[in-house]
C-alpha cells in the first residue's frame, strides 16, 4: 500500500459536461461510492507557460460519501486528501485491450479553500465559503494596502544590531 497526503488540490471539472462529482448506489450490496478528478499545477521549465498538471482519479466508499455530500464540494474547490494509490485494471469492450489506471483511495478529507467566489443575483454580492467556516475572515475583511512603496524602508537588519550571526565579533 502505498500512502497519499495531497494538499490544497482542486476538484477539476467533470469530463464531456458531467457533474464534476459522480455518486454511485449498488442495490445489491447497499453500498455507496463517489467518483471525482484532483489536479495540482506544478512548474516545470520545459511546458508552455512553465507550468502543467498532475491530475489523479479518487474514489470514496460509504460513510465517505456522505460525509462529501454534505460539504457541498463543486469543481474549483481546493481540498486536502488522504489515502491509498491503488490501481485497477479492465479489458476494453469494443478492441478487448487490457487497460489500467491509477486511482487513489480516499480515506479521508477537508476543505483547503473554496474556488472562485459565485456571485449571488438576489442581492448581487459574492459569495465566498472559506473553509466551511463562517466565522472566517474574507479577503474583504483584509485591511486595505497602500499601492506605493513606503519612502521610509530602509532595508532588512539583523536581530543583533551591527554584525550578522556568523561574525566572529
Amino acid at each position: 500500500m502505498l500512502k497519499v497526503f495531497s494538499t490544497n488540490v482542486v476538484i477539476s471539472k467533470g469530463y464531456d459536461n458531467n457533474p464534476a462529482l459522480r455518486f454511485f448506489k449498488d442495490e445489491n450490496t447497499n453500498t455507496r461510492s463517489v467518483r471525482f478528478r484532483i489536479g495540482k499545477k506544478i512548474y516545470d521549465s520545459r511546458a508552455e507557460n512553465n507550468a502543467r498538471w498532475l491530475n489523479y482519479s479518487v474514489k470514496a466508499y460509504n460513510g465517505l460519501c456522505d460525509r462529501i455530500e454534505k460539504m457541498n464540494l463543486e469543481e474549483g474547490a481546493f481540498i486536502n486528501i488522504i489515502g491509498r494509490l491503488d490501481e485497477e485494471t479492465w479489458q476494453d469492450q469494443n478492441t478487448g485491450e487490457k487497460k489500467s489506471a491509477t486511482f487513489i483511495i480516499l480515506d479521508d478529507i477537508e476543505y483547503a479553500g473554496a474556488g472562485k467566489p459565485k456571485s449571488n443575483s438576489a442581492n448581487g454580492n459574492g459569495q465566498n465559503s472559506n473553509s466551511g467556516n463562517a466565522n472566517a475572515p474574507t479577503a474583504s475583511d483584509a485591511p486595505a494596502q497602500d499601492a506605493t512603496p513606503n519612502d521610509n524602508f530602509t532595508g532588512f537588519q539583523n536581530f543583533g544590531g551591527n554584525g550578522g550571526m556568523f561574525d566572529e565579533n
